[in-house]
C-alpha cells in the first residue's frame, strides 16, 4: 500500500470486501446450505434439495443478469453508483436478517429469502467493482483489486470462524442450541455488513458532473447508453472474447463456491468438517489474494489467471474421486490458493481493457456475464445430479467451463 495514492480511499473502498464478504463465507458457501438440507428441507430427498438449491441460485442470478448491465447504465448516466450499490447493499442485508425467523421444514421462505440476499449481494457489487476506477489508477489496479478480495477472505473468514464457535460450543454463548447459533449467524451477518460498508460511503466519491442530474433523464439517457454500449462492445473485440471466457471459467468458480458444502454432505462427510475446510479456504485465500496481485503487477494479469485456471481444472478433477476427509481438507486449500486471485485480476484485467468513462456501465456487462454463469453453473450441477442420482458426476461437468473459458482467453491481448 505504501506506493499506492488515495490510501484513505482505496481502504475504504477495500472494506466493503471485508463487510460483505460475510454474506458470501456464512451464508452462501457456510451455513445456508447445510443448514437448508438438515433443517429447511429436512426430510426432502438429498438430489431433490441439491435442486432446490441450485434453483434458488439461478433465481437470483437471472435478476442481475437482466438488470444488472441497464441499472449500470443508469448509475453512469447520473453519477448514481453509490446510490444503487446502498439500495441493493440494503436487500441483502434485510433479507440474510430475515432467514432467523424462518422456521423447520419451511423450505420455501427460506429459498425466496436467500434469493433475495443474493440478489442484493450480487447486485451491490455491480457498483462496488465500478468504484474501483474512481480509487485507482491502472498501475496500481492489480494491487488494488486484490486487496480488496484479500480483505474479504480476512473479514469474511473472521467472523465465519465466530460463527462456527457459536454452532460448536452454544452453551458458551448462553444459546439453547447449534440451531438457534446458525439463525443467530444470519443475524450477525446483516450487522457485520452494515457496520463495515460505512466507510465507503462515507470517504469514496464519484466525479462531480452531472451528480445530481434528474432520475428521469438519467433514466432515459441511461437506456440509450445501454443499447450503444452493447454495440459498442460488439466492437470491440478485445472486451466481448474476454467477457465469453469470464462468463465460461467464472461458472466453474461461482458453483465451486456455491455448492461444495451440498456436494461434501452428499458424498457423506459430516458438516463439521466441511465448515473446518471452509475457514482453511478462507486464511489460505487472505494472502494467496494479495499474492495473485503481485503476480499480476510483476508477471502480467493473464499469466496468474491461467495459473489458477490450472489449479481449478486439477481441482475439479480430483473432486470426483474424493471420499475422506483429508482429502476435501486438500482440495479446501487449494481453492484458497486461487479464488481470491482469480477474481481479483479478472476484475483489474476488465477495468484495463473497458473505457474509463462508462465503469458501471461496462461493469453491468461484467458481472451479467458472470451471474449468467452463477445461474448456468448450479442449475447444470442440480439437473445433472437430479436425473443421475451422482453428485460426483454433477461436479465432474464443471471442468468443461475451466478448459473453454482458458482457451478463449488466449484470444484477448492485454497492454
Amino acid at each position: 500500500m505504501k506506493a499506492i495514492p488515495n490510501k484513505k480511499k482505496v481502504l475504504s473502498w477495500a472494506l466493503y470486501d471485508w463487510a460483505n464478504s460475510a454474506f458470501a463465507t456464512t451464508v452462501m458457501a457456510g451455513f445456508f446450505p447445510i443448514f437448508y438440507k438438515q433443517y429447511w428441507a429436512a426430510g426432502v430427498e438429498t438430489s431433490t434439495s441439491t435442486f432446490q438449491l441450485g434453483v434458488a441460485n439461478a433465481v437470483s442470478s437471472l435478476v442481475i443478469v437482466l438488470s444488472a448491465p441497464i441499472l449500470g447504465a443508469i448509475a453512469d448516466a447520473g453519477k448514481f453508483k453509490k446510490e444503487f450499490l446502498f439500495l441493493f447493499a440494503l436487500l441483502g442485508i434485510t433479507f440474510t436478517g430475515l432467514l432467523y425467523w424462518v422456521g423447520k421444514s419451511d423450505w420455501a421462505s427460506a429459498a425466496m429469502l436467500f434469493s433475495g440476499a443474493t440478489i442484493g449481494f450480487m447486485g451491490a457489487n455491480v457498483f462496488y467493482d465500478a468504484l474501483i476506477l474512481n480509487v485507482s489508477e491502472e498501475k496500481d489496479r492489480d494491487v488494488v483489486s486484490a486487496l480488496g478480495y484479500a480483505l474479504g477472505y480476512l473479514g469474511g473468514g473472521l467472523l465465519f470462524a465466530i460463527n462456527v464457535a457459536m454452532t460448536l460450543s452454544p452453551e458458551s454463548f448462553g444459546l439453547a442450541d447449534a440451531s438457534e447459533a446458525v439463525k443467530l449467524s444470519f443475524i450477525s451477518v446483516s450487522i457485520w455488513w452494515a457496520i463495515f460498508s460505512i466507510p465507503l460511503f462515507l470517504f469514496v466519491s464519484e466525479q462531480a458532473q452531472n451528480r445530481r442530474a434528474n432520475i428521469i433523464n438519467s433514466i432515459r439517457k441511461g437506456l440509450c447508453q445501454f443499447i450503444a454500449t452493447f454495440r459498442q462492445i460488439r466492437a470491440l473485440r478485445n472486451v466481448w472474447i474476454f467477457l465469453l471466457a469470464y462468463w465460461l471459467y467464472i461458472d466453474g468458480v461461482d458453483t465451486v463456491v456455491r455448492m461444495a458444502v451440498d456436494y461434501g454432505l452428499s458424498i457423506g462427510l459430516e458438516s463439521q468438517h466441511l465448515i473446518v475446510a471452509l475457514l482453511l479456504t478462507q486464511f489460505v485465500g487472505f494472502p494467496a489474494a494479495i499474492g495473485f496481485g503481485y503476480i499480476g503487477k510483476y508477471f502480467g494479469t493473464k499469466q496468474g489467471i491461467y495459473i489458477a485456471l490450472a489449479i481449478y481444472i486439477l481441482v475439479t478433477a480430483v473432486a470426483y474421486f474424493i471420499d475422506s476427509v483429508w482429502e476435501f481438507y486438500l482440495l479446501a486449500g487449494m481453492i484458497g490458493l486461487v479464488q481470491g486471485g482469480i477474481q481479483s485480476l479478472s476484475r483489474s484485467f476488465y477495468a484495463d481493457i473497458i473505457p474509463s468513462d462508462k465503469p458501471a456501465e461496462f461493469f453491468g456487462f461484467y458481472n451479467m456475464m458472470g451471474k449468467s454463469a452463477a445461474l448456468l453453473g448450479p442449475l447444470l450441477v442440480g439437473v445433472i445430479v437430479l436425473y443421475s442420482g451422482d453428485h460426483r458426476l454433477g461436479m465432474l461437468s464443471l471442468i468443461i467451463f475451466f478448459v473453454a473459458g482458458g482457451v478463449l482467453l488466449t484470444r484477448v491481448s492485454h497492454r
